[in-house]
């Protein structure tokens, strides 16, 4: 049994299940369980936590809107997740909800920590709050009047609340970003990070009274913990923080909370700063990954463009999927998913470099030595020492970057053994050998090589296709064995295995067919009645309120202090408004200027960047390109006129 090298604690964020997780959600998880198998077959005592982040306003929303509890929305929805994760045979070792009585007991037993320290403390809060992102944001921060993180509408609340002490820690944190660099990666992360924080920090609502799905506060039952402290905390209480401390004392701190961009700020502000105020040690890294995006955007469960993995299973299997995730995008940068660049990838990677190498070379074994793996002759060729010096050298380099999490440049490291022992075969062309006796020692020698190279490979593909890597080596008759890292390493081990060959291990695709039938799929029932997601209901007479009038565009121009925003001059019959929107991408002044338009006439005044707008000009998103299009009027209609 090889001696364990200490321990490694990895988690993935708690997801939020306001419905099924989608390809974006994949990508993390299957990240944290590459580098979770690796550390373990590297010889590390791992501990890989998941789960999900069950309470707040919105799950109670959605809950009310299908008329169950806040409960039973919640199981179903996990129930699902952890359907998917068994699909993906992604191997957590625990997998935490935020509803367990495990954490609830934990995060009000951590919040008292926090209040006696003196750390939180009761207030009343006024700010512009992000039902979605469960976030209150001031004015100033706010990007064209909505949400800076998911773009969406925000709504003003005022309540009373508990805060932590957020801004007492602010200094700690900079000095922690500025001496320790490695703790947040990559470095733009950290760069925007330490922006952030020099900006000033405000002290953090920790509580809400006006929804009551979410652990109780201990000292007040009128209020809910708030979000962040029950979300964040559960890399804690998951190993039993505070009352049954085993695990949290041999796993705590943690080695590397992987997390997608948008929420860094969480975890390297909040997270830590709660961290110093219970005296506990920090993380030792937090990885901020980016984003699968879909041509035209970021994938959103909200906006429906979402792939399932499932779907993708399904067709191709659980590893064609995470060697592709794996393999096609670099860590720490946005990368964009395609149907087709998926397929090229399982077509040449997996088809043609790696399926082709076990089957072409079992295929020779059996066809010129009985099946039997043949031991090494002193028929030797520097072919030879090349092949086994690129095999043996390659798992040092996968640790390297396994080590920087550039799981592409790891598989990278992989496949240029399958290549080079793909050209092997080329250069000594068994075929050849085998038709002359006296070739005999060259020909098992080859053959023994390419049986060594492949073991080998079997080996430092284990972490991230570790079906795929089974099916390997039981082609090669070593099902018997448990890959071994350290076997890496080493290159003259196989003398006498029995082979036999098996299905391709990756058949080939006909691209443009499978095109054809993954766009039907995601395609099908699209037509449905699905509700749209909206805003609060309203009643009648709250949209009689609102008075819209007929107006013409006399000018516009760009705002002096706001790029994205125009400066309108509007007509609207016998009175001329300033309007100020936030369209400057979509629009130049000039295509505006003489256009008949919609305008919300009894808006109430407000300032953008010190200029006054009085009233709103309609506009619509163009589903199809993402733009803004303005909602014109008939050219006869008359200024002023109400719309209805």
């Amino acid at each position: 049994m090889t001696e364990s090298k200490g321990k490694y604690y990895i988690t993935t964020p708690i997801y939020y299940p306001s419905s099924n997780l989608h390809i974006g959600h994949t990508y993390c998880t299957v990240m944290a369980d590459a580098m979770a198998r690796f550390k373990r077959l590297a010889g590390y005592d791992v501990r890989f936590l998941t789960g999900t982040d069950e309470h707040g306003q919105k799950i109670q929303d959605i809950a009310k809107e299908k008329g169950v509890t806040p409960q039973e929305y919640v199981d179903e929805i996990v129930a699902g997740i952890k359907d998917l994760w068994k699909t993906m045979e992604i191997s957590y070792d625990d997998f935490i909800r935020t509803t367990e009585p495990r954490h609830v007991k934990r995060v009000q037993q951590i919040f008292m920590q926090l209040y006696e320290k003196g750390d939180i403390y009761k207030g009343e809060y006024e700010g512009m709050y992000c039902t979605p992102c469960e976030s209150f944001w001031t004015e100033s921060q706010l990007v064209d009047g909505k949400c800076p993180d998911c773009g969406r509408p925000v709504q003003k609340a005022k309540e009373e609340a508990y805060f932590f002490r957020l801004s007492k820690y602010q200094d700690r944190l900079l000095e922690m970003f500025e001496t320790n660099p490695e703790f947040l990666q990559p470095d733009s992360r950290r760069n925007e990070m330490i922006a952030f924080v020099k900006q000033g920090l405000e002290d953090l609502c920790i509580s809400r009274s006006t929804f009551d799905w979410g652990i109780p506060v201990p000292i007040d039952d009128k209020h809910v913990i708030y979000v962040w402290l029950d979300a964040l905390t559960n890399y804690i209480t998951a190993l039993g923080y505070p009352d049954d401390p085993e695990l949290y004392d041999k796993y705590w701190p943690v080695d590397v909370h992987l997390v997608g961009k948008e929420i860094v700020r969480f975890h390297t502000i909040i997270w830590p700063a709660m961290l110093m105020s219970m005296e506990l040690p920090l993380p030792k890294q937090v990885l901020g990954h980016g984003w699968l995006l879909l041509e035209g955007g970021k994938m959103s469960k909200s906006k429906g463009n979402v792939v399932d993995p499932v779907t993708l299973i399904d067709r191709y299997g659980i590893d064609a999927l995470k060697y592709f995730l794996l393999r096609e995008y670099t860590f720490g940068q946005d990368g964009v998913f395609t149907n087709e660049v998926m397929l090229k990838r399982m077509n040449y990677d997996l088809a043609n470099d790696l399926g082709n190498l076990v089957s072409r070379t079992v295929s020779m074994i059996e066809k010129y030595n009985d099946g039997i793996v043949p031991a090494l002759t002193d028929a030797t060729d520097p072919l030879d020492e090349d092949l086994k010096a690129i095999a043996i050298g390659a798992a040092s380099k996968v640790e390297a970057n396994m080590d920087k999490f550039a799981f592409n440049m790891a598989l990278e490291d992989i496949w240029t053994v399958v290549r080079r022992a793909n050209k092997y075969i080329d250069e000594t062309m068994p075929w050849v050998l085998a038709k002359d006796e006296k070739d005999k020692p060259r020909l098992d020698n080859v053959l023994h090589n390419l049986a060594e190279a492949i073991r080998i490979v079997s080996v430092l593909i284990e972490p991230f296709m570790h079906t795929t890597s089974g099916k390997i080596r039981k082609q090669l008759g070593l099902w018997f064995a448990e890959p071994v890292w350290a076997d890496a390493f080493t290159f003259e081990m196989m003398n006498g295995e029995q082979v036999k060959k098996g299905d391709p291990i990756f058949p080939r695709l006909d691209i443009e067919k499978e095109l054809e039938e993954l766009e039907a799929l995601q395609h099908a029932g699209k037509e449905e009645n699905i509700p749209l997601e909206l805003k609060p209901e309203i009643e009648f007479d709250d949209f009689d309120k609102i008075d819209f009038r007929v107006g013409t565009i006399l000018s516009a121009e760009k705002h002096p202090k706001a790029d994205k925003l125009l400066v309108f001059q509007v007509k609207m019959g016998t009175e001329t408004r300033q309007i100020i929107s936030g369209v400057a991408k979509h629009f130049t002044p000039e295509e505006c200027v003489g256009r008949k338009v919609v305008v919300v006439a009894n808006l109430k005044p407000r300032k953008l960047r010190g200029l006054e707008s009085n009233g709103m000009i309609m506009f619509a998103d163009d589903v199809k390109d993402g733009k803004e299009t303005l909602a014109f009027v008939s050219p006869e209609a008359e200024d002023g006129n109400p719309v209805s």
